[in-house]
């Protein structure tokens, strides 16, 4: 017979279990440490720790998700701000070329031929840093797919939309009166 553990070995000796309950706890023992049947189910507790595992495992995944996302969104923003230093136009002249940029006018110094060239599209304003560049149609394009924000005047864009006033009566009415994009204000 295998050798009992002590408290097994002291309950013999004082008599309070016999030796025949010893040994069927020895081969309980035995068995559910060697059991090569199919366990028992899961119990409560592990299916809950197993739930736990599961739920942090995605959040976790959403969290690098959205990581990943942020990383990708200020890759794309640097390079489109590398885009506009390494081609942007240099600028001259004192002609003052007047866009918007939301609800504030902005003011450039350009000369005849940039004023022109921003009139018919193949000049766009781009946002640089604290201030604005002229960059080249095709430049913008590439400018226009890493990060649209920093496009802020482009009258080449396709798909001119005139502004409304929610009236037909008055939009078909004011639609005579056309207004050029080089107007100096």
């Amino acid at each position: 017979m295998a050798k009992a553990n002590p408290l097994q070995e002291q309950l013999l000796k004082a008599g309070l279990v016999k030796k025949s309950q010893v040994a069927q706890v020895a081969r309980e023992q035995n068995k559910a440490r060697h059991a090569k049947g199919a366990p028992a189910g899961p119990s409560e507790s592990q299916l809950e720790a197993e739930r736990a595992r599961a739920e942090k495992a995605e959040r976790d995944r959403v969290l690098a998700a959205e990581h990943n996302a942020r990383r990708r969104a200020d890759e794309l923003r640097a390079q489109a701000r590398q885009i506009i230093a390494d081609r942007r136009v240099p600028r001259s002249g004192e002609l003052e070329y007047r866009f918007d940029d939301g609800a504030v006018i902005r003011t450039l110094l350009v000369d005849e031929a940039q004023r022109k060239q921003l009139a018919a599209g193949t000049l766009v304003i781009a946002r640089h840093g604290e201030g604005f560049e002229l960059l080249p149609r095709v430049a913008a394009e590439k400018v226009r797919e890493r990060d649209a924000t920093l496009i802020v005047l482009d009258h080449g864009q396709g798909g001119d939309v005139a502004a409304s006033t929610g009236n037909a009566e008055d939009d078909a009415y004011y639609a005579q009166f056309v207004v050029p994009d080089d107007l100096m204000w």
